[in-house]
């Protein structure tokens, strides 16, 4: 059977997914160390209000609020019993919300980092991950995810275990990494890396991509390092609103939602299919963005010099590629969500 996530991308040139999750719930009243999977059961309405935020907005994918729904982070939380139960509660009302659009809506069930390094750096064992990510894939199945979405992923044995866990599930993927430290994941990946790691797995994801990170322009820049690798699987673009600034002891993010339209064209041009928001990003930043991609027409791929005069300078001199950048702006501690 078709995921119904490949019939739309087979049917539609772009999709837009969603915003940010953490930063929504905050603006609710979500409390610095308080899980955001326990609003799944505590704040109910709160949750409904952050997915329909997104549909209402254009999205044509959402994820779910399960990004930190696994045993490992859990356990922080006395919570490591209820990984698979918050991960099927947060796809429940993601199914409630999308059947009730009244057109295409993607559930996509978050999937984050256990949050624990892996061996032999860490103490995390392969079989252990794997487990752990099953446990969640099957709670997000259970619930009527349509898909699952690995998200903000920066080492290589962690990406696998995912995709091994997410087989025996027998769901269908997506995945992103972070690309944050000199156009690297944390643990040093470079785009063309990540190209070369999902297209070894023995159960790719529909599309992968890039997601957080330092800001705008520095995503882009590595959406095109993926697309230089002329992979033909859908890439995912899902940059922050912008650069965290610290004000008044909270983060905000300062961009706007013109600016996140540019970014939204941009990508689309980079060669993303897939494209949405991340830290930052509110409804108001995605309905600019689906305006944008709607009415101005597809450009010719970008230069590093137009990314910089959209969208800012970038964090590093380059990404691990060779590509040269033409500005540097200072780097900023970012955030998640």
């Amino acid at each position: 059977m078709t995921n119904p996530l490949t019939k739309l991308l087979s049917e539609r040139d772009w999709l837009m997914t969603d915003g940010a999750t953490g930063t929504n719930l905050f603006n609710m009243g979500l409390e610095s160390g308080e899980p955001p999977e326990f609003w799944n059961v505590d704040e109910r309405a709160k949750i409904v209000s952050l997915y329909k935020g997104a549909v209402d907005a254009g999205s044509d994918i959402f994820l779910t609020n399960s990004f930190g729904a696994n045993a490992s982070r859990l356990k922080l939380h006395k919570a490591e019993d209820r990984a698979f139960e918050l991960s099927r509660i947060s796809a429940e009302i993601g199914r409630e919300i999308a059947d009730q659009a009244g057109r295409t809506v993607i559930v996509a069930g978050s999937v984050g980092p256990t949050g624990a390094i892996m061996k032999p750096v860490g103490d995390l064992g392969h079989a252990e991950a794997v487990a752990m990510f099953e446990e969640t894939a099957k709670g997000l199945k259970a619930g009527g995810a349509d898909v699952l979405w690995l998200e903000t992923i920066s080492a290589p044995e962690e990406f696998r275990a995912a995709a091994e866990g997410f087989a025996n599930a027998e769901m269908d993927w997506c995945g992103t990494m972070s690309f944050d430290t000199a156009g690297r994941t944390m643990m040093g990946l470079t785009s063309a890396d990540m190209v070369q790691l999902v297209e070894s797995l023995p159960n790719p994801p529909i599309g992968f991509g890039a997601n957080c990170g330092v800001g705008a322009s520095d995503l882009l820049r590595t959406v095109l390092g993926f697309s230089a690798q002329g992979t033909e699987r859908p890439i995912i673009a899902k940059g922050n609103a912008g650069i965290p600034k610290f004000i008044e002891g909270h983060i905000h993010y300062d961009g706007t939602p013109d600016l996140m339209a540019e970014y939204a064209i941009l990508a689309r041009d980079c060669g993303a299919r897939i494209i949405g928001g991340c830290c930052g990003t509110m409804p108001e930043h995605l309905r600019a963005m689906r305006e944008a991609l709607e009415t101005r027409p597809k450009g010719q791929r970008p230069s590093l010099e137009i990314i910089t005069e959209k969208l800012g300078g970038f964090s590093s001199d380059n990404d691990g590629t060779g590509a040269d950048k033409p500005a540097a702006r200072p780097r900023r501690r970012r955030a998640r969500g």
